[in-house]
């Protein structure tokens, strides 16, 4: 077997990594303690770490309710008090969730004295004998040292068991006892959960793509080959499928079936394949699709939404990158290109992507040609919009080729590399508040910080296991590694279980019951949440006392229905208030869209009256240039005219002179002039 090549984000595993949180926190049992966790937190966050602290050092509150004059320790005691019967090592674990989400650095900022201050910390409270959770205990811990003697982590010696779920460490990748003949290592293959088996399919090993199908019984940890061949006759909508090696595909489960999708291929098709895999027949047979297909691919992201599969990114056959956003309708087959409004992530393969509350699509990382992203975008499918937020907290590495999964309200993202070095950390980005932590992490050249690698999810003995498998960092691996998140807790059961007032869940707007206690800590009324969840617990806890117990925990109850049912008013108040000033602006806005149409009516009058006016300044110029040459032809023939009544005028003298002439014996001046020639 194989030990584990991790450790948890603090370098500690429980329960060094509670009394490690607890010390940074201030809990030193000094008078002073209190007050330095005041000093740290807001009041409700120090009140439930309080409550918290107590139950995993001393166990179920056993003490007295002080004095009612005494309010700080009446609330102190009212916190420990609604924890109820909650094992000491589940309150060790949410202690440490609580502080990691109100101070995410912290083990950075205590590492130089965490050795020091675990080591106070368990002589000031426990023995050395293990804790104790349901016949498990927790495994002792032992430090490696590397050749010059330095402390390099600390690390569980039963970290590998014969069986996962004996194993009481969380947040601690673990090697599996596998049985069975593995698939042949490779990377870039496609990985899928279905009824407790993971299913492995195709790959790249040594730059050549497969087209083998394996499956691993997570009960029993076999390996075993599946069998399978193409579909003799295959159903309507579909075709006998080519089983063509592959690599850089998509593998997703749909109705006790095996999709996959895309995929680098030696010869590839102009336009994406879908195939189906059978799980009952194990017949492999191509989908035939409608609308248009995108462009064949590799590299590419396709997330499950409902019924559709939201197709981004990757790379084509001509090492063209692509940013481009499809759906595919599972139900009628039929692909749409959306053209989202908003700026897209850059043209990217390789990367990660995600879903949150069936809307938006979370993409992270991937690579280019000359670089890798460790950016964060977001897409609102219902508006399709795509936004880049700012994350929070430890911002990870760029990386590319790595794989995530969800749990809850949790986003975790294992592997990758950026072409030099492969990434140690598992990560993880809870999706409501968009901050980034830090889960654990490995070191040297191993799977886990590998490209191309899987990771799925799936449960053993009821909680929630991310397994991974393969990848490529310098060698192939066919290696697979479990983790067990921290996440899952048995306050979420009550949480879950208990009711809350209408009230107070829409204000919270809890749309999930079944997250984990990250979300159930969230939001600016998580306070609240956590005083009415205590205080249900409380009430239960409190059924076997006498009657004037009873008649008490009724004032209670009255006393904070009274006060929900005020809240209740307020918040309906506040409703009108905002239906009438909504009210409001839609008649204000409707008078307004009156008035535009009005202006534009006039506006539309104008234009008609100066378009006419246009009309008649063209038509007149025109009636003025006629005249200006009608003005010139009458002036061209007056002066015709005044020649021709000269000339006429001339002939006439000329006419009458000769007469008069030739009656008084003038000689004819024409004859003068001949008889002179």
């Amino acid at each position: 077997m194989q030990m584990a090549m991790a450790r948890s984000s603090s370098g500690l595993a429980y329960p060094e990594r509670f009394y490690a949180a607890a010390s940074y926190a201030g809990f030193d049992r000094s008078h002073n303690s209190t007050t330095a966790v005041s000093s740290k937190f807001q009041n409700d966050t120090a009140l439930l770490l309080y409550a918290l602290y107590k139950q995993a050092t001393i166990g179920p509150c056993n003490v007295p309710k002080p004095s009612s004059w005494k309010a700080v320790e009446q609330s102190k005691w009212k916190s420990w008090q609604g924890l109820g019967n909650m094992v000491s090592t589940e309150a060790m674990r949410l202690f440490v969730k609580i502080l990691e989400e109100d101070d995410p650095s912290w083990y950075s900022r205590a590492s130089n004295t965490i050795s020091e201050s675990v080591a106070d910390t368990r002589v000031n409270h426990y023995s050395d004998e293990p804790v104790i959770e349901n016949g498990n205990s927790f495994p002792e811990t032992k430090t490696i040292s590397n050749e010059n003697g330095t402390l390099v982590e600390t690390q569980d010696k039963d970290v590998v068991s014969e069986d996962v779920g004996t194993v009481a460490v969380y947040d601690q990748w673990i090697a599996p006892p596998i049985t069975g003949q593995p698939p042949k290592a490779r990377y870039e293959h496609g990985a899928a959960i279905v009824q407790d088996k993971m299913y492995i399919y195709g790959g790249n090993h040594n730059g050549r793509y497969l087209n083998d199908l394996h499956v691993l019984e997570l009960r029993s940890w076999a390996w075993s080959k599946v069998n399978f061949k193409a579909e003799n006759e295959p159903q309507e909508g579909q075709s006998p499928a080519k089983l063509t090696p592959c690599a850089g595909h998509s593998l997703i489960p749909w109705e006790n079936k095996l999709l996959s999708i895309a995929g680098h291929t030696k010869d590839p098709s102009e336009t994406i394949q879908v195939k189906v895999f059978d799980l009952q027949s194990c017949t492999w047979s191509t989908l035939k699709t409608y609308g248009k297909a995108p462009v064949s691919r590799g590299g590419q992201s396709v997330t499950l939404v409902g019924t559709s599969l939201v197709f981004f990114g990757g790379q084509d056959a001509k090492r063209s990158l692509l940013n481009d956003l499809h759906i595919l309708d599972l139900e009628t087959m039929t692909w749409d290109e959306i053209d989202a409004i908003g700026v897209p992530p850059s043209p990217r393969s390789d990367h990660a992507a995600a879903v949150h509350a069936e809307r938006y699509l979370l993409i992270f990382g991937g690579g280019s040609h000359a670089t890798c992203f460790n950016d964060l975008h977001v897409l609102d499918l219902q508006t399709m919009e795509w936004t880049r937020p700012t994350p929070q907290g430890e911002i990870p590495t760029p990386r590319a080729g790595h794989a995530g999964v969800t749990v809850g309200e949790s986003w975790f993202i294992v592997g990758g590399g950026d072409n030099k070095t492969g990434a140690s950390e598992t990560v993880v980005l809870n999706m409501s508040t968009l901050c980034w932590s830090v889960v654990t992490s490995v070191q040297g050249r191993v799977p886990l910080a590998s490209e191309g690698l899987s990771l799925v999810l799936s449960s053993y003995n009821g909680e929630d296991i991310l397994v991974s498998f393969g990848g490529y960092n310098g060698h192939y691996s066919n290696e697979v590694n479990v983790l067990k998140p921290s996440h899952k807790s048995t306050l979420q059961s009550k949480i879950a279980e208990t009711p809350v007032p209408d009230s107070v869940s829409a204000v919270h707007n809890v749309t999930n019951p079944t997250r984990d206690v990250d979300s159930e800590f969230e939001g600016g009324h998580e306070g609240k949440i956590r005083e009415i969840v205590m205080d249900n617990i409380d009430q239960e806890s409190r059924k076997s006392r006498g009657e004037g117990t009873r008649e008490h925990l009724l004032a209670a109850l009255k006393a904070e229905r009274e006060e929900l049912l005020s809240s209740l008013s307020k918040e309906k108040l506040q409703t009108l208030h905002l239906k009438q000033e909504l009210t409001d602006a839609e008649t204000r806005n409707t008078d307004l869209y009156k008035e535009l149409q009005s202006v534009r009516g006039q506006l539309a009058a104008e234009q008609s009256r100066c378009f006419k006016l246009e009309v008649d300044v063209a038509e007149l110029r025109q009636k003025l240039q006629t005249m200006e040459a009608l003005q010139k032809e009458r002036e061209l023939l007056q002066r015709q005219k005044a020649a021709s009544e000269h000339a006429l005028n001339a002939n006439h003298r000329q006419g009458s002179g000769g007469v008069w002439g030739w009656l008084a014996g003038t000689p004819d001046t024409d004859n003068q002039k001949e008889d002179e020639a």
